[in-house]
């Protein structure tokens, strides 16, 4: 059947987080601390370890007594900035308390992502053929002021969050909405992701599914790109 709407996923899709040793320079620069640049991957190490920067890596153990948080970290605003928060302080950070808040909050600026070299690109080609672009993601907070500040808001016609809908992927209902959004039927639809098991779950629903890897910005070029021709197909 022909691909009348196309999915995305976020995070590392179609934008990838700064590297967590920026987003700690950023983080501590602005409560009033500079550290020699050994001191600073020692500790972004210690907070990749963790799990503390949101889309950056999961941690190595989450602890007991944030497992709740943790399965429902994307459903929950408040949840989400509590948990992450929490994740962090495992880890002494030089400088003031505040230092974990203006962390969190760093990681939703604009500035702190990244577009894949084809994401702007791939989306204004679908758009120049008419075909609806929905961005489908777990996340904690709106998103869309990233794609607005990268110049890529007026290129998508929807947006199915997790926070806001109570559901995340797996879970076929995130899909429905965002089919439903673009006023395809989910056989129409193509689901774009870099997660075998969060966006595949699109196939459920009868959605065609195409994976991208997960790589640094400058790794990955243009994995985005066959998407035009499976729409063209």
């Amino acid at each position: 059947m022909t691909i009348r709407g196309v999915l995305f996923d976020f995070s590392g899709t179609l934008l990838r987080i700064e590297p967590t040793a920026d987003w700690l320079r950023v983080g501590l620069t602005r409560v009033g601390v500079r550290l020699p640049e050994d001191e600073l991957r020692r500790l972004a190490a210690a907070l990749e370890g963790v799990g503390a920067l949101p889309g950056g890596s999961e941690p190595t153990v989450v602890p007991p007594e944030l497992r709740e948080l943790w399965e429902a970290r994307d459903v929950d605003a408040r949840g989400h900035r509590r948990l992450y928060v929490t994740l962090a302080r495992q880890v002494p950070l030089p400088g003031a308390p505040e230092v974990y808040d203006v962390l969190y909050d760093r990681h939703m600026e604009p500035a702190a992502w990244r577009p894949y070299p084809d994401a702007r690109p791939v989306l204004a080609e679908l758009a120049a053929r008419g075909v609806p672009v929905a961005v489908v993601s777990n996340i904690g907070w709106d998103l869309r002021p990233v794609f607005r500040e990268h110049g890529m808001l007026d290129l998508v016609s929807a947006f199915a969050l997790s926070y806001e809908h109570g559901v995340k992927k797996p879970d076929p209902p995130l899909f429905a909405l965002a089919c439903d959004a673009l006023g395809v039927a989910p056989e129409q639809a193509l689901m774009v992701g870099d997660n075998a098991t969060a966006d595949g779950g699109a196939t459920a629903l009868g959605c065609a599914v195409h994976l991208v890897r997960h790589l640094p910005v400058g790794d990955r070029p243009d994995d985005l790109r066959p998407v035009l021709e499976l729409v063209g197909a």
